[in-house]
């Protein structure tokens, strides 16, 4: 849908008279989508991007490619950016894809011309969110349970191969801090299966990642899956004291 869209407007920004109007629109509202895609069909000439995706979302744009992989690209691209500043998301995906109970993305840098992508396996399933409230209602002790093991696998461990990545934030302890809107379920198990997009990853509170794994879906709070979450956590808090 959004490839769609993108391609409509960028076709309807051929009727502006100005040439420089063209330009800051594609660039600023667009966010060159088109000369990020067309970068990498060029660098990718063995994929097939026929039916390609495209996705939008935080401070990122991306293409589902081939149904294999998922790039993802800064919304307003700058050359000069730090090489940290963007490698950012792979090394906290890095340091927890080891210890936490979830598929998480295991990123790749990737030049493709002028541009600097993430690439990564994608992971085929469904939005939890998107499910209706009587499905969430449901599963909603299953997901609860396996929600909470990763939230206690991963705020309980800190690695130190990223700890300067903490800075002055206050917390106590390591987030995914956008859970909601990013767990992955097969649909054939109704398991999750994955948790994507980490670009919003931290130093944070624990109360503050239970609050974002239903702060953006009417239908999870609706659900009050959160209570569940609450209580399967702390029955693992209590297991680890004893």
């Amino acid at each position: 849908m959004w490839k769609l869209f993108f391609e409509i407007c960028d076709f309807l920004c051929n009727f502006i008279p100005n040439r420089k109007t063209q330009e800051r629109i594609r660039k600023e509202n667009l966010y060159d989508w088109k000369k990020k895609y067309q970068a990498l069909k060029k660098h990718y000439p063995e994929l097939n991007f026929r039916g390609t995706k495209m996705i939008k979302g935080g401070w990122n744009i991306g293409f589902i490619v081939d149904k294999k992989y998922v790039f993802k690209i800064r919304k307003a691209f700058d050359q000069s950016a730090k090489t940290e500043k963007i490698m950012r998301e792979k090394r906290i995906t890095d340091a927890f894809a080891k210890v936490v109970p979830l598929r998480i993305p295991k990123i790749e840098i990737v030049k493709a011309g002028q541009y600097t992508f993430f690439k990564y396996d994608f992971i085929p399933g469904k939005n939890l969110n998107t499910f209706s409230l009587k499905t969430i209602n449901k599963y909603k002790k299953e997901w609860a349970k396996q929600l909470a093991e990763f939230i206690f696998a991963m705020h309980n461990y800190i690695p130190k191969e990223i700890d300067d990545l903490r800075g002055d934030a206050v917390g106590d302890g390591w987030n995914h801090n956008d859970i909601c809107n990013n767990i992955i379920v097969d649909k054939k198990t109704m398991k999750i299966v994955g948790l994507i997009d980490w670009e919003y990853s931290g130093w944070n509170t624990l109360e503050n990642e239970f609050r974002n794994c239903v702060a953006f879906s009417k239908k999870m709070q609706d659900s009050d899956i959160l209570t569940n979450i609450k209580s399967e956590y702390k029955k693992l808090k209590d297991a680890k004291s004893k």
